[in-house]
């Protein structure tokens, strides 16, 4: 029996131990359907408090409840460390660590590149490694391969294996979930991602096995580039509707009516999250080293930069005409999370908006029911969420919508409010006719 032959079989039989490097929004579910599925699971995470957690039963995510950790735990399928010499006795591990981009907009594969570091020390014949974390076409072959491959002269696609699968989680979402989400899986050989869509698919209810790894790279950056360039589309048409004197809004639920040919997308402050503000920067980056301009990319890129410029511009023009100034206001914003109902406040533009508020004379606060504090690294700031939602909105000058979480009571917000921008249309038909309410 080849090792290939061996490896998939402890994959089918679930006697494979498997590890997860990085338990985040992405290795965290990862792992844990991982175990539900019947493998044993090692998450390793340098934070040892989240390993801390993690061994006591508790999760630190929405998503990934408590009582699944606990009971996964007490099984024995589960458990965490800071210690990566246990990927020695790994036979499948997947790399889950973020992928941010430096200021200068170049990708900042540090933490891939630190993963990879480790992960070379403990190399062994008969291990499949799959990285998740959304990157540029080639890296797995060009940083991946060399690293790892080199470090026991191991030989890839028969002694070890190697794949690219790209995560496509969506925090906060109860209808696609990492178990029932198609995964997309490209092997570095054709022996590689054969032995990673028979690890995945034991556990994956999907797996969609593509030709290489820089297939599957690029099919990720296809999906958050396709939705990056539209809600750049239907930003500008916010702007458009503005200066024409159209609602937005309603030229979208319009649009929306039509069965075929269209898709819903809406206007915001700004982009936020750890894949649409980022993974279309990741491709354009790359394309600068082939001499090739990402001409649809930089533009949306550049009109989603300027919205929250846009969205304090209006709220000082909309304040203006109601007879008062920004400078010196106290203005609440509501709302740090980059998307509703979640508590990741990655890339949210709240902090943009919060700053540039700032910036213009502005008292500002903040309440968000699932971010209790929030620090800009850049400037400096941090601040804590007002404790008392209600209170704050009667005490506000402006009350600004920046992301419009489901358990806000806002015909209570609007009832109290001074004055409301919403950039979310979260007001909704409370917004029709009243004229302290202004939406993007």
């Amino acid at each position: 029996m080849t090792i290939k032959e061996a490896l998939i079989q402890k994959f089918q039989t679930r006697s494979a131990r498997v590890a997860v490097l990085g338990l985040g929004y992405v290795g965290l579910p990862l792992a844990v359907v991982f175990g539900q599925a019947g493998f044993s699971v090692t998450g390793i995470d340098p934070d040892a408090r989240k390993v801390e957690k993690l061994n006591r039963g508790e999760s630190y995510i929405p998503d990934v409840s408590s009582e699944e950790v606990s009971s996964l735990v007490r099984s024995g399928r589960l458990r965490a460390t800071t210690d990566f010499s246990v990927l020695q006795e790994m036979d499948g591990v997947s790399i889950c660590v973020p992928t941010p981009l430096r200021k200068t907009g170049d990708p900042d594969l540090s933490f891939i590149l630190a993963a990879t570091d480790e992960l070379a020390r403990y190399m062994h014949p008969g291990i499949a490694v799959v990285l998740e974390s959304t990157t540029y076409p080639g890296t797995t072959r060009e940083i991946l391969l060399p690293r790892l491959g080199a470090a026991q002269g191991l030989t890839v696609g028969v002694d070890w294996f190697l794949a690219f699968s790209p995560e496509r989680v969506d925090p906060g979402r109860r209808d696609w979930t990492t178990v029932n989400t198609p995964k997309v899986m490209g092997g570095i050989t054709e022996a590689c991602g054969e032995v990673a869509a028979a690890w995945y698919g034991m556990a994956i209810q999907t797996v969609h096995h593509v030709s290489s790894a820089e297939v599957a790279e690029m099919a990720k950056l296809l999906e958050n580039t396709f939705r990056m360039i539209n809600i750049g589309l239907v930003n500008e048409l916010a702007i458009i509707c503005e200066r024409l004197g159209i609602d937005v809004w309603e030229v979208i639920d319009a649009a929306a009516t039509k069965p075929f040919g269209f898709m819903k997308f809406t206007p915001g402050p700004g982009l936020g999250g750890h894949c649409i503000p980022i993974d279309p920067l990741y491709l354009s980056w790359r394309m600068k080293t082939v001499n090739y301009k990402t001409r649809f990319i930089e533009l949306a890129d550049e009109i989603n930069a300027n919205m929250p410029h846009y969205v304090v511009t209006r709220l000082l023009e909309a304040m203006n005409d109601r007879g008062a100034t920004l400078k010196g206001s106290r203005v609440l914003v509501l709302g740090a999370a980059y998307k509703p109902d979640v508590d990741d406040p990655r890339e949210s533009p709240a902090f943009d908006v919060i700053g540039l508020l700032q910036k213009k004379g502005a008292q500002v606060s903040y309440h968000d029911p699932y971010i209790p504090h929030i620090r800009h690294e850049h400037d400096g700031w941090e601040m804590d969420c007002v404790p008392d939602l209600i209170q704050a909105v009667r005490q506000a000058d402006a009350v600004v919508i920046i992301t419009n979480h489901s358990v806000y009571d806002y015909p209570a917000i609007v009832r109290e409010a001074k004055f409301i921008f919403d950039t979310r249309n979260a007001t909704g038909p409370l917004a029709k006719g009243n004229p302290k309410i202004v939406r993007l």
